[in-house]
């Protein structure tokens, strides 16, 4: 499996690990792939800083990438504070509704209320690029297509590539005008952010499109060494997977600190017909797991979504509140439909053995 993208940065195989964790990140990079951390989850720069810190520190020398979110149009700027006043009353009472109908209870008073993901704004992916560059990423991915173009001249002049996920041929092509390096292919399978064609269909018409202007990677539905053979029959020179790794032991993020958590218990469970593609988690289209959480957002009655960022601070305390309540059937989790596969909890060095064998 190792070829030309895999020798240029200094992987054994060209398998591209998307995750909020650096513990996961981190674990694939020291097994031979290249683990990317998703840093939406950090509203401060500091806190970046410091994960990457760790990371730079627990990957054995082994490249890692970085994975931030830069809209195409910039979304509207401001403080959690300010752009909470743009939230419509109705919204909120349709979220506490929901959530005391879901038996979710409020949160303790000892507990600090979470204000929502600022990551979502263009100046804070802006501060965490800053921030990523004091470090030695191999990589940056933009999980909304491609960053502004002073923003790839930066990565460039670090020496580092940019790849940015594209859901249709024109906006690969749009993100090789503009100088992006690996193109992520991420079919309508795919957990997140994701557009509306299949991956089976997706992967050759942005391979033939790019040629050799770009390295293409395979998204969406990939969760086996079978899978990640088809991707590379279709012509991709690797994969980049998600989804597969929330049920990574390594995974600590939330309750699972204590074990398995409640939304690793549900997606144990889910089949793959167990996810829905909705824009109540960011305000963009995005495939999540399906529970009670996500269908009362489709029940007559309901409102619509917010547009982004507005739509992630309207549902971040909400996401909070569901975390602590522990309840598998009331879960709140970007998943793709290769959740089906995704059985047992296992550390990260199995899975990748499994993955290339």
């Amino acid at each position: 499996m190792h070829n030309d993208l895999a020798e240029k940065f200094g992987i054994r195989y060209p398998i591209f690990a998307f995750t909020p964790s650096e513990h996961v990140a981190a674990a694939v990079s020291r097994a031979g792939g290249l683990g990317v951390l998703g840093c939406v989850r950090f509203n401060d720069a500091e806190e970046l800083d410091a994960v990457l810190n760790w990371m730079d520190e627990n990957t054995d020398g082994k490249p890692y990438g970085v994975d931030v979110v830069m809209p195409a149009k910039i979304p509207t700027e401001g403080s959690a504070v300010d752009l909470d006043k743009l939230i419509p009353a109705e919204h909120r009472a349709f979220v506490n509704r929901t959530l005391d109908e879901l038996g979710v209870p409020p949160l303790s008073d000892d507990v600090e209320h979470n204000t929502g993901v600022l990551g979502w704004l263009h100046s804070v992916a802006r501060a965490q690029l800053d921030v990523a560059f004091k470090h030695r990423p191999a990589l940056i991915a933009n999980a909304l297509g491609s960053p502004p173009k002073d923003v790839i001249d930066e990565a460039h002049q670090h020496g580092v590539p940019v790849a940015a996920l594209a859901g249709a041929v024109p906006h690969a092509l749009s993100h090789v005008e503009n100088g992006v390096d690996i193109v992520i292919a991420q079919g309508y399978e795919a957990g997140g952010h994701t557009g509306e064609i299949a991956s089976m269909v997706l992967v050759p018409e942005i391979v033939d499109a790019v040629g050799d202007s770009a390295s293409v990677l395979a998204a969406g539905g990939i969760g086996s060494g079978r899978q990640v053979a088809a991707a590379m029959a279709l012509g991709a020179q690797g994969v980049w997977m998600g989804s597969y790794w929330l049920t990574a032991a390594e995974y600590r993020l939330g309750s699972a600190e204590k074990g398995t958590s409640a939304t690793q218990r549900a997606l144990l469970a889910a089949t793959s017909s167990d996810t829905v593609r909705s824009r109540i988690y960011s305000g963009k289209p995005a495939r999540l797991l399906k529970t009670k959480w996500t269908e009362a957002w489709s029940k007559p009655g309901a409102p619509d979504a917010l547009p982004m960022p507005l739509q992630n601070i309207l549902v971040a305390e909400a996401h909070q509140r569901i975390v602590a309540a522990e309840n598998p059937e009331v879960v709140a989790m970007p998943a793709g439909q290769i959740v089906g596969r995704m059985n047992e909890i296992r550390p990260v060095a199995d899975s990748m053995a499994d993955l290339v064998a």
